[in-house]
């Protein structure tokens, strides 16, 4: 037994080993690094919450530009705002790929999007889809007439709330109507229908879509230990991948159902992204398939809920409640 403990010892004292002199001689041309880089984990150790202040201070005592070894993979820390420059103009290209995380496999469609997939044509062209056909100013335009009947809806609402106690002042929570405002213009936009009615109704499929929502901004975030630690993935730690595959059927389940709904109405109606999509799709079949226009729809509504809802709907709340701060 002694024999086995000490043959196991020095076996895993020499794969150590082994790892640490091939890590450290490979890729010499890189920035400087924090010393004390574990094996296996690299420098995760020296990471905390929150991550902005733990770089920012890892940035002050070893320089403006540094690597770190997160687990298996290698990243680099730009903390000087003429090196951010460069990386995001003259070396764009070298630095257009994205890592290939467990969220961009099941929930990008296979790496197909536009935020999961390697740069090259196909990325390129979903790049020039989502900047002339989604998110250009004329685009963007043409649902001036959506925005401003979501805006008079929520005026009527208050104005009956108001009318209830015959011009009375009256309580009125601003924060979730700014957050139904938003979310009706945006899902509107996307989908051509509305989630939250004038009465305050929200659906079960609302409710569903919201949820979804909510759990693909979670798991967007390249934050997992399995994506970092290969070993992690294998063993399907606390059960991420599971949850992800879960979570990929549902959204996908929920994209197509309006792809068969925008698809069914035809052109009528007003217009929205997904009508739009599906007229390119009958122009050019073989490329905007079913699967492209879902990933589309995916990376617009990470992008408009991620960025468009939160910050919006806080964003005029806090502008009025420093307006009202004056009266």
């Amino acid at each position: 037994m002694e024999d086995i403990f000490l043959y196991s010892s020095v076996s895993v004292n020499f794969l150590i080993f082994v790892f640490w002199f091939l890590t450290r001689s490979r890729r010499k041309n890189i920035p400087p690094s924090p010393p004390l880089a574990l094996p296996f984990l690299g420098h995760l150790h020296l990471i905390k919450q929150p991550l902005h202040r733990s770089l920012w201070k890892l940035s002050q005592k070893y320089g403006p530009i540094i690597s770190l070894k997160f687990g298996s993979r290698l990243v680099v820390v730009v903390s000087w705002s003429a090196a951010v420059g460069e990386c995001f103009t003259t070396n764009d290209i070298v630095l257009a790929n994205r890592p290939k995380l467990i969220m961009g496999k099941h929930l990008g469609y296979n790496y197909s999007s536009v935020a999961t997939a390697a740069y090259g044509d196909h990325w390129r062209n979903l790049r020039r889809i989502s900047a002339l056909e989604i998110f250009s100013s004329n685009r963007l335009n043409t649902f001036l007439d959506t925005r401003g009947d979501e805006i008079k809806i929520l005026l009527n609402k208050l104005h009956r709330a108001s009318s209830v106690d015959h011009g009375q002042f009256v309580k009125a929570d601003l924060t979730s109507m700014f957050t139904e405002l938003t979310y009706n213009i945006i899902v509107r936009m996307v989908a051509g229908k509305r989630y939250y009615g004038e009465d305050n109704a929200v659906d079960d499929e609302a409710k569903k879509f919201r949820e979804i929502i909510g759990e693909v901004l979670k798991y967007a975030a390249p934050g997992n230990p399995s994506d970092f630690l290969p070993v992690l993935k294998w063993l399907d730690y606390q059960g991420y991948i599971r949850r992800v595959k879960r979570l990929g059927r549902e959204t996908d389940t929920i994209l197509q159902g309006l792809v068969h709904e925008q698809r069914s109405h035809g052109m009528e109606g007003r217009d929205n992204m997904i009508k739009h999509l599906l007229s390119l799709q009958s122009s050019q079949p073989e490329y905007y398939t079913d699967e492209i226009i879902k990933g589309l729809m995916m990376v617009s509504k990470m992008s408009l809920f991620g960025g468009g809802e939160s910050t919006s709907s806080k964003t005029t709340t806090f502008t009025l409640q420093k307006y009202f701060e004056f009266f």
